[in-house]
């Protein structure tokens, strides 16, 4: 078909999504210039019926309101008979994919309010999952999503990419309100700079949210290189205005995201992110965010990452009792940081998925997760020593993902007794027998970084005696 090139079935449907929606009911009906476009004359008269016909049915609305819904709908109708030679974008994204022809009875593929958005018709109730960080009012039914997703999916393999959810708060960034900056922190004013333009800098003074945000090390590197691979989405739990303001300092040019920015006020469930407003097939997502509960339903699909703490509030948010990056004058180091080694983690994944696996179609990206995860600390044996009850549960699963093998007794195969007391038998004979003697900090890191530590760094004796 003519159209096919131009239609978003060859690019993102989400990415693309909002500007065809924007086209289409911005649009009026034909005018003469369609006309002209119009090589056959029987094809001209159907047109011009429909003008009429649409028109007739206009001057009858009973509202303002309706009415003008009505005639952003009616591009959804136009051209119809000739669309495939020329047929309004959106018309041909909804039809075309659908795989329906015009004569067909409408299966109201969404809505926008309580209208259909191919056929114009008043709606009963409401049905299907909104997306209305796509466009506002937008639903769309559960059969229309399943054939973006696929129509997506096709697409982007085609260009050998994958889908990543990137949380915000202490995934790529940290925030905190001007009034929680402490004495120490003051100097950090004079260094921010003010929101506006494209700006290289990492720290920025937001006056209007009264708030200062500071960028991860590395994150600009990261998204640059990360969406080579992967069709890029924001999800966080922060409201839409801080959202698109974060979505700004992080693209200030609109390369990675452009509409693909979620948050709280379009999820489904409360306190919870799902994969459900995402127009992508779950087998294809990989997530990163450092709240594991946040994602309930989509745990196999979550590269959990180490919480970013620059400011001193966020210190307090989370209970620890030590000074902030920001009150220590210091940072991350951009090499040795978390977004520098899941970067790493993300190429892997990449590769693994599209180089090493076989079937396309059957391809699994949790499966990829969960193969590189327990490559971890293979060939670690493990006897866990005066573990509090509450994290040996914990620290157990964790070990095991990660491909080390978990004991209760020690016996000749063991390679890491792991333990908070250094006086423990077990312990002790670790010592004697020169296996490796670690805190349970060297574990948490591994899942953290996906790569075995150094077991000298996470030494429990001294740990414990520091």
């Amino acid at each position: 078909m003519s159209g096919a090139p131009d239609s978003p079935i060859h690019s993102s449907s989400s990415d693309d999504f909002i500007a065809y929606l924007d086209e289409a009911l911005a649009a009026s009906l034909p005018d003469a210039s369609s006309d002209k476009e119009v090589e056959n004359q029987d094809e001209l008269e159907s047109v011009r019926i429909k003008r009429r016909k649409f028109e007739s049915d206009e001057e009858t609305e009973e509202s303002t309101s309706e009415g003008s819904v009505k005639q952003s709908l009616g591009n959804f109708k136009c051209l119809v008979t000739i669309f495939s030679r020329k047929c309004c974008s959106f018309c041909f994204f909804f039809l075309v994919i659908a795989g329906e022809s015009v004569e067909d009875v409408c299966s109201h593929l969404g809505s926008f309010g309580d209208m259909c958005i191919r056929c114009g018709q008043k709606l009963d109730g409401e049905s299907g999952v909104t997306f209305g960080y796509i466009h506002k009012g937008l639903r769309l039914h559960d059969q229309e999503i399943s054939r973006l997703r696929n129509t997506d999916a096709n697409n982007l393999r085609s260009r050998r990419k994958l889908y990543l959810i990137l949380d915000l708060d202490h995934t790529l960034l940290n925030s905190t309100h001007l009034a929680h900056l402490n004495s120490e922190e003051l100097h950090l004013i004079s260094q921010a700079d003010s929101v506006g333009g494209v700006s290289k800098s990492s720290l920025f003074k937001l006056e209007k949210m009264h708030m200062m945000t500071k960028l991860k090390p590395f994150v600009r590197t990261f998204l640059r290189e990360a969406s080579e691979m992967f069709e890029m989405y924001i999800y966080t739990m922060g409201d839409r205005p801080y959202a698109l303001e974060m979505a700004k300092l992080l693209d200030p040019q609109g390369e990675y995201f452009n509409a693909k920015v979620i948050s709280r006020d379009d999820g489904t469930q409360k306190h919870q992110k799902g994969l459900d407003i995402v127009l992508g097939q779950e087998s294809a997502v990989v997530i990163l965010d450092d709240t594991e509960h946040a994602w309930v339903k989509h745990k196999d699909n979550l590269i959990l990452m180490e919480r970013y703490h620059f400011f001193g509030s966020s210190c307090r948010q989370f209970g620890f009792n030590c000074k902030s990056l920001a009150e220590l004058k210091s940072d991350e180091d951009e090499a040795e940081g978390a977004l520098s080694k899941i970067l790493k983690v993300l190429k892997q994944i990449h590769y693994k998925f599209f180089y090493e696996l076989e079937d396309i179609a059957e391809r699994d990206v949790r499966q990829v997760l969960k193969s590189l995860r327990r490559e971890v600390l293979s060939g670690c044996v493990i006897v866990f020593s005066r573990i509090f009850h509450g994290a040996l549960p914990s620290l157990w699963k964790m070990a095991e993902q990660l491909g080390a093998t978990c004991l209760t007794e020690l016996d000749p195969s063991v390679t890491h007794v792991v333990a908070t007391d250094a006086g423990t038998e077990k312990a002790r004979w670790a010592v004697k027998e020169k296996r490796f003697l670690v805190h349970p900090r060297w574990i948490e890191a591994a899942n953290y970084f996906w790569e075995k530590q150094p077991e000298e760094n996470f030494d429990a004796i001294y740990i414990l005696i520091v």
